[in-house]
């Protein structure tokens, strides 16, 4: 798959859509007007956006994997998942207060992340491969917060936007990852008291390790890989719940604790 854009025009969209989620308004896909972008293109628009956060100072702090449950990626009409990176500014506390006015139309999702311990690189690593390089792993909740008016995007696009990443909030607890049943692992989300979403680990991608080592293999096309000491988020094991103003989420993980927040 080759670019179609100029530089210019990568800085351009990039400048365009880092603005939107910094000032936290809705956009029109950018395939719209730019119908012959390929992911290559929307992957050089996300680096761009990184580059953009790192050269004001922010740091990384890890990666996502988005789109990766089968029934997500059959809702969403795209064939295969997409990655983003975690700015610091990303990061919030267990328990945390999230300022709703800082965000467009925010949804959340329950996930297990990783914690790797060895680097992986390359288009082959196996699930046993990421198990191995898998120091600990954690619950997450991810705020995501597409910039697209109503939550409406294709692939490329969404790929750009740095895959709707916003926010996230990790748990206490943490696990080694031969202590549990990835497969059956089960997660609870209520919403203000109420269960609205129930999963299991096997609804990404039959197993969560599935979603680093695609990860691994997606950076490889661009000569990138997966540092030792890598945080990475692996994609919702629950469908994503909007939330409002005043709304309260509590995510209760099999094994490992609850996560939750307020948005206010």
């Amino acid at each position: 798959m080759s670019r179609t854009l100029s530089k210019e025009a990568v800085a351009k969209l990039a400048e365009h859509l880092e603005k939107a989620e910094l000032e936290a308004f809705e956009v029109t896909k950018i395939t719209d007007d730019y119908p012959d972008m390929t992911m290559v293109d929307a992957t050089d628009v996300q680096w761009e956006i990184r580059r953009r956060k790192e050269q004001r100072g922010h740091k990384m702090v890890g990666m996502k994997m988005g789109l990766t449950s089968w029934a997500k990626m059959k809702q969403m009409g795209v064939e295969k998942p997409c990655y983003g990176f975690l700015a610091d500014y990303f990061s919030l506390s267990d328990n945390a207060d999230v300022k709703f006015d800082e965000l467009i139309h925010p949804k959340v999702e329950a996930e297990l992340a990783f914690v790797t311990n060895k680097p992986l690189s390359g288009p082959d690593v196996t699930v046993e491969q990421v198990l191995d390089a898998t120091e600990l792993v954690v619950p997450a909740v991810e705020i995501i917060d597409s910039r697209y008016k109503d939550f409406k995007f294709d692939l490329v696009s969404v790929q750009a936007d740095n895959s709707s990443s916003t926010r996230f909030v990790v748990g206490s607890h943490a696990a080694k990852p031969e202590d549990f049943d990835w497969a059956t692992v089960g997660v609870v989300m209520q919403k203000n008291g109420e269960v609205v979403e129930v999963g299991a680990g096997a609804a990404v991608l039959d197993h969560p390790a599935a979603s680093v080592a695609m990860l691994a293999s997606m950076l490889d096309e661009r000569g990138e890989s997966i540092p030792a000491g890598t945080f990475i988020m692996t994609g919702g094991i629950t469908a994503a719940v909007l939330v409002e103003r005043g709304d309260s989420i509590v995510v209760r993980y099999q094994d490992l604790g609850t996560v939750s927040m307020r948005f206010v």
